[in-house]
């Protein structure tokens, strides 16, 4: 049924209320499945599925890695029953348990900044390492930052894909489709050999949000496909959330357009968390990791938002001179410090 030509996700749905299973459907003669879906529509299920098409599909399902999810299985996404228009099938690749965890999807601007590449990966990581699997698109920018920072940590993440799952677009991303279907999981609802045709990425966000508590748009222009991802999100009662950036810059007007229309304004991962009630996937620090993250915090504070000298960070925390050192270089391999010339370090996160 999913493979005849014109016959979508709705008109599957009403067919299975009014005849209870895909069999039945099909046993119906063309005057029964009219009074249903219309004439032209039952014409087309009468004619039925390319057959080289079918076989395809059960080729592709030979790889253990490659699965079908319907309507029907246990494990569909509760979640994504909620939705106005939930796909009847499902192509997945990879990790299908991942499905049934709770996730947080993170989108933006495929011409994303450097500083919002850094923001996704960052808050993405965070987002996974306490429990919420990432959710995103695996277009350029935001999206592959996103998917980059949930492989980072144990959560994973979770690439919903507007062409068939036989192919990779854009083509760039082709190594990390790859880590993401053995680390984690692709899913699309469109049928194999499925091209990457424009009308198809709007149908896709809808899925994006549907299997998310909530949507943190990073960067987004005002034209940007994520405000679609975004209004889903709102239409389908999740959490939509925003990280402002500068007034200046037209990769930020969108989130600042949401942030105007009610969306809550993030600049740190545990205003997620506090919003979403979410504590049952943060990790217990030992003693030793408190104690390390109390002396980062510290040190951070001390480092302000201007370039300091190691002499006056020695003069701010009363510390010696070497065992600063060391934490600064510990902060530096994290990525939340860099050093400069003159021996100078900045904070950057």
């Amino acid at each position: 049924m999913h493979l005849v030509p014109t016959i979508g996700a709705e008109a599957i749905r009403s067919l299975l209320t009014a005849f209870s299973t895909p069999r039945r459907v099909l046993e119906q003669d063309k005057a029964s499945l009219a009074r249903v879906v219309g004439e032209r529509r039952a014409s087309a299920i009468v004619a039925g599925a390319d057959a080289t098409q079918i076989q395809a599909t059960l080729d592709w399902l030979a790889d253990d890695a490659n699965q079908l999810l319907t309507l029907a299985d246990d494990d569909y996404p509760p979640w994504l029953l909620e939705i106005a228009n939930p796909p009847t099938l499902l192509y997945l690749k990879g990790r299908r348990e991942l499905l049934r965890q709770t996730c947080m999807a993170v989108v933006g601007s495929r011409n994303a900044t450097p500083g919002g590449v850094q923001n996704a990966e960052s808050f993405s990581q965070a987002l996974s390492a306490a429990g919420l699997t990432v959710v995103s698109g695996m277009a350029m920018g935001i999206d592959a930052a996103a998917h980059r920072g949930g492989l980072a940590a144990a959560a994973s993440t979770i690439a919903v894909v507007g062409t068939g799952l036989d192919l990779v677009y854009p083509a760039r991303n082709k190594a990390l489709a790859h880590q993401i279907s053995s680390q984690g999981l692709i899913v699309s609802e469109f049928a194999l050999g499925t091209p990457a045709l424009a009308a198809n990425f709007p149908r896709r966000n809808r899925i994006i949000s549907g299997l998310a508590r909530g949507v943190l748009v990073v960067e987004a222009a005002l034209a940007s496909g994520s405000l679609i991802t975004a209004r889903e999100a709102a239409e389908q009662g999740r959490e939509v959330f925003a990280i402002p950036g500068s007034i200046h810059s037209p990769f930020c007007k969108g989130t600042h357009q949401l942030i105007k229309q009610g969306a809550k304004l993030v600049d740190d991962v545990h205003d997620i968390f506090d919003e979403l009630a979410w504590s049952g996937g943060l990790p217990a620090l030992s003693p030793a990791e408190v104690s390390k993250v109390e002396s980062h915090t510290s040190l951070m504070n001390a480092l302000g938002y201007d370039a300091v000298t190691i002499d006056e960070l020695c003069s701010r925390m009363s510390t010696p001179p070497d065992a600063l050192i060391s934490q600064l270089i510990e902060l530096e391999l994290d990525g939340r410090v860099a050093q400069l010339p003159g021996s100078r370090y900045q904070r950057l996160a």
